[in-house]
């Protein structure tokens, strides 16, 4: 990792609305965010990791209506739904953050709402906008596709009222200057060029308040103003600061915020402008740092179509992870999608990569080694020296693993390119199994032959070393096959010295191996859920 290891990290999703469950494009963020966090984490970093659910939309409003039933009952109810999907994805969230009910964040709206109207950038002004509820968002009509939103394909609501305004207009130049710069950098390249073009052409005022009338009564009050709540992205992105208890002289927003050198929002490319011009504006007016990081990642896809609770073509991760487990569903999310593409998903697709990377490659790799183990040295592993050529290249390959993953991590922000390096491993280490042919040298070994005896200690000897760099090598990614497989290389993970962890040779060494099992059971296509 280039430069100095740096003491703080904090990282946040997007809050997601809850007018309907979650499906897989959220398990996509929550996941990536996931290994991001945890992988900064295991390099010593003082992480902290924040997701939750963004509440006080018109959308949630109108679906808890469609229901017949309370808003606060319908936010409640799909909040858990996000946080059972959270937990049974292994998300290692710090804290996660309601809008609608949690305290610190009314408290802490309240305070950013007063300091941006302190500062001269709130004004009221009667205004006329095209607004889709399905983005909570206004458009231009040169934004449009034949009428419609881009994103929802419906036409938007015309809407005339009187509101309180931002003046973004203000921030324009400053905006450029932090682009420019790279102290907010944007990743990929790409989005990064789409909101400098955007800010550049020059920005208009924006509408940060909705009459009290049309939102049901929902929301964050406007201060000192009965008849106004907060639109919901002022409300909405201000949860990334009140989460740490902004406005209430907290610890936790001086370290994670204030003076953390990593600031890192985790989003999808629908809601880029919202995070890398309005919300860095907003921050400029109340005098807050910004964001360092705004990582925007794809759209999940079906036949090339967005999914979308609002199209109801959604695909549930309950109902993947049941049929086939947390590992399955995050491997093809990390290794499948490219890290800021978008991607087809089909159960096929996960069917195959989870059979090829993990049940054929990873999964026969260790069995076959612990099998061997236990077969050749009754489990003990041997020390071995690096004497042949095969076994100097499959070391080579292990210690050159570190280094790329924290290119492709710590400066790239780029999972699949983690899991390709350390798959380059795997198939390394298959390969050297081979070339080796150990149960050929075994036999050679029984009928008296000592190099062979060197030489089968070798080959065990360094499949088992790089199983176990292999088994901390995942950990970011497959947090729970990794405890597997170090169970059955009979060792412990630890949670400091990750790095160092990952040398080949690293103390402690694997002693002994317990008996072989499947840890990534082949998934049987009549059996699947395939599609």
């Amino acid at each position: 990792m280039s430069g100095e290891a740096r003491d703080r990290y904090y990282i946040t999703t997007s809050i997601s609305y809850v007018n309907a469950l979650p499906h897989i494009g959220h398990a996509l963020e929550m996941v990536q965010t996931d290994v991001f966090a945890r992988y900064h984490r295991l390099i010593d970093r003082d992480t902290r990791f924040l997701t939750g659910t963004d509440e006080n939309s018109l959308k949630s409003v109108q679906a808890a209506e469609r229901e017949g039933i309370t808003t606060r009952e319908l936010v409640d109810r799909n909040a858990q739904g996000f946080v059972d999907v959270l937990d049974l994805l292994h998300v290692s969230y710090d804290d996660f953050i309601r809008t609608a009910v949690d305290p610190r964040h009314f408290a802490g709206a309240t305070r950013l709402w007063k300091k941006l109207e302190a500062n001269g950038d709130l004004y009221r002004k009667a205004y006329q906008g095209l607004y889709c509820v399905g983005c909570e968002q206004f458009y231009n009509e040169d934004e449009l596709v034949d009428g419609l939103c881009p994103d929802h394909g419906v036409r938007p609501d015309l809407v005339e009222e009187e509101n309180y305004f931002f003046r973004l207009s203000r921030y324009q130049d400053q905006l450029l200057e932090f682009i420019d710069s790279g102290r907010m950098r944007i990743i990929p390249e790409s989005r990064r060029n789409e909101v400098r073009s955007f800010v550049a052409r020059g920005l208009e005022d924006l509408s940060v308040s909705r009459s009290r009338e049309r939102a049901r009564g929902w929301g964050v009050p406007v201060p000192n103003d009965p008849d106004q709540v907060m639109y919901v992205w002022v409300d909405a992105l201000a949860n990334y600061i009140t989460a740490l208890g902004y406005g209430q002289d907290s610890e936790l927003y001086d370290r994670y915020w204030v003076n953390s050198p990593d600031r890192v929002h985790c989003i999808g490319k629908g809601i880029l402008r919202f995070h890398a011009v309005y919300w860095p504006a907003m921050l400029l007016s109340a005098g807050e740092p910004l964001p360092t990081t705004v990582f925007v990642h794809g759209y999940l896809t079906i036949a090339g179509g967005k999914i979308s609770k609002s199209l109801g073509n959604t695909i549930d991760p309950v109902d993947l992870c049941a049929a086939y487990g947390a590992d399955a569903v995050r491997y093809w999310l990390l290794r499948e999608v490219p890290a800021t593409l978008d991607a087809d998903f089909t159960n096929d697709k996960l069917e195959r990569r989870y059979n090829a990377d993990l049940a054929n490659d990873l999964g026969n790799l260790l069995n076959r080694t612990v099998s061997m183990v236990g077969r050749y040295r009754k489990g003990l592993v041997p020390d071995g020296e690096t004497a042949l050529p095969e076994s100097r290249e499959l070391r080579s390959a292990a210690e050159g693993l570190p280094d790329r993953l924290h290119a492709t991590m710590g400066d790239d922000y780029d999972p699949q390119a983690a899991l390709a390096a350390i798959n380059d491993l795997v198939a390394r280490a298959n390969r050297y199994v081979e070339e080796m042919a150990p149960w050929a040298v075994s036999k050679e070994e029984r009928n008296g032959d000592e190099s062979a005896t060197l030489k089968l200690d070798e080959t065990l000897y360094h499949l088992v070393e790089t199983l176990r760099v292999t088994c901390h090598a995942i950990r970011p990614f497959l947090p729970a096959a990794s405890h597997r497989m170090a169970e059955q290389l009979g060792f412990e993970l630890i949670d400091h010295g990750w790095t160092d962890a990952l040398q080949w040779g690293a103390a402690p060494r694997v002693e002994r191996v317990e008996k072989a099992r499947p840890i990534f059971p082949r998934i049987e296509r009549e059996e699947s859920a395939a599609s």
